[in-house]
């Protein structure tokens, strides 16, 4: 094999030291070429990333013109009035509220009634108030504020006879046109001069001049929203209490079922808890004539709705401690059914509202009672003392239901007791 003869001097030019280090297959040329190429790329990737500011100023005037024509449509609703014309045309379909909408149809909402016989039904009306407590409407309620006022003139005095109290003809004129048209409304926005009222220091005055009873139950639940939406919870309970409980009640009577959105009324009232309470369930039990369809309804609410512990817990108190009616029993069975871990006070204050009524005058209990003594017996007989226990177990034997009785004291008898969890509890601290 031949020898192979070395370069001499420098060992040769650069040309050809990178063709040997690149190899025959690759080029300097080519090297170069795919560089740029890949710079290239590079580059038009960065940019794409970006806008220029041509393509930016477009899109800002877009956006600038939808703005104006939202604004131009906002502002093309202020004279309500004229713009509905109160010629029963209420709105069209472009005209729909941004907010959520009910689609539903108008078919009211079936709930099922209680399977009480006769003699069940007897026993219950022994228990209902024959001299129910009258319920104030938000005009009796005005007449009865400026009647305390004693700083009142004469005039002033006589005028309180009179719904508008003063009020400037105009500012009359225009929301007993709004009344009119809530008593007619079906769909799209309501009256800006309506969503104001709100925020109005005598927004119960106002109110008045719309003829609340007279509104649809389509307007009830948009008035629902914006009421619960921006009243504080003591003014809401107001809205609650003279407003929407006349009406679900008033609509129950007559059609003895709810119609579909004064349910949806009572949901969205549910988003402040406390008024809810506090302006419908607790005047609907004082009022000692609340009829079993009413409860069943209203308390179908309150199960499908995740409600805080401590408002429940507050309304379970304060229902135990009203005089027994056979709708206190329902929502206290309704209550109890959330499973909340309530107090040991709330737990004491419905021991011993079943105990008072060991010995009642009336008679034997209504079925009812007895469903709402076996669940609470079934979720809270942990929670109980064994002195409570005793206690209810001896009660069975003065209030006796053939069907539920011995199931009551089965629950009774079995569990630990709160007295031996505490006693565990103290031997674990340190």
């Amino acid at each position: 094999m031949p020898k192979i003869t070395k370069r001499s001097g420098n060992g040769g030019s650069t040309a050809e030291l990178n063709r040997i280090k690149l190899g025959p297959f690759m080029s300097e040329e080519s090297v170069k070429k795919k560089k740029e190429l890949k710079q290239k790329k590079n580059q038009q990737s960065t940019e794409s990333n970006f806008v220029d500011s041509k393509t930016t100023r477009k899109i800002l005037n877009l956006v600038k013109d939808q703005q104006n024509e939202v604004l131009e449509e906002v502002n093309g609703t202020v004279n309500v009035l004229e713009n509905y014309g109160f010629n029963g045309n209420q709105g069209s379909p472009r005209e729909s509220d941004i907010e959520e909408e009910i689609y539903e149809d108008d078919n009211d909402l079936e709930i099922d009634d209680l399977d009480l016989d006769a003699k069940e039904m007897e026993i219950l009306e022994k228990f209902m108030n024959k001299e129910p407590k009258k319920q104030l409407n938000l005009s009796n309620l005005l007449l009865e504020k400026l009647n305390k006022n004693k700083e009142q003139s004469l005039k002033e005095q006589i005028d309180t006879q009179d719904k508008n109290f003063g009020l400037n003809e105009k500012v009359v004129e225009v929301y007993t046109k709004v009344g009119l048209l809530l008593s007619r409304y079906r769909s799209g926005k309501l009256p800006k001069t309506f969503k104001i009222i709100p925020s109005l220091e005598n927004w119960e005055q106002i109110l008045s001049l719309t003829t609340p009873e007279k509104w649809t139950p389509h307007a009830t639940y948009q008035a629902t929203r914006v009421f619960t939406s921006n009243l504080k919870a003591h003014l809401a309970t107001n809205f609650f209490k003279m407003v929407l409980l006349e009406r679900v009640r008033e609509d129950i009577s007559e059609n003895k079922n709810l119609n579909y959105h004064l349910y949806m009324s009572l949901k969205k009232a549910l988003y402040k808890p406390a008024a809810f309470y506090k302006g419908i369930i607790v005047p609907l039990c004082e009022s000692g004539d609340c009829t079993l369809r009413e409860a069943v309804i209203i308390g179908s609410v309150i199960t499908k709705v995740s409600i805080p512990m401590l408002h429940s817990a507050a309304a379970l108190m304060k229902i135990a401690e009203m005089e027994y009616t056979g709708a206190n029993s329902l929502f206290i069975r309704v209550l109890l059914d959330k499973k909340y871990a309530l107090p040991y006070k709330v737990i004491d204050a419905l021991v011993f509202h079943f105990l008072r009524l060991r010995d009642d005058p009336r008679g034997p209990m209504p079925v009812l009672w007895h469903q709402s003594l076996l669940v609470f017996a079934q979720r809270y007989k942990e929670d109980m003392t064994r002195e409570q226990k005793d206690s209810l177990i001896d009660l069975c034997k003065y209030q006796i239901h053939p069907a539920i009785t011995a199931e009551v004291r089965r629950e009774l008898v079995g569990g630990v007791e709160r007295d031996h969890k505490e006693v565990k509890s103290m031997d674990m601290t340190f």
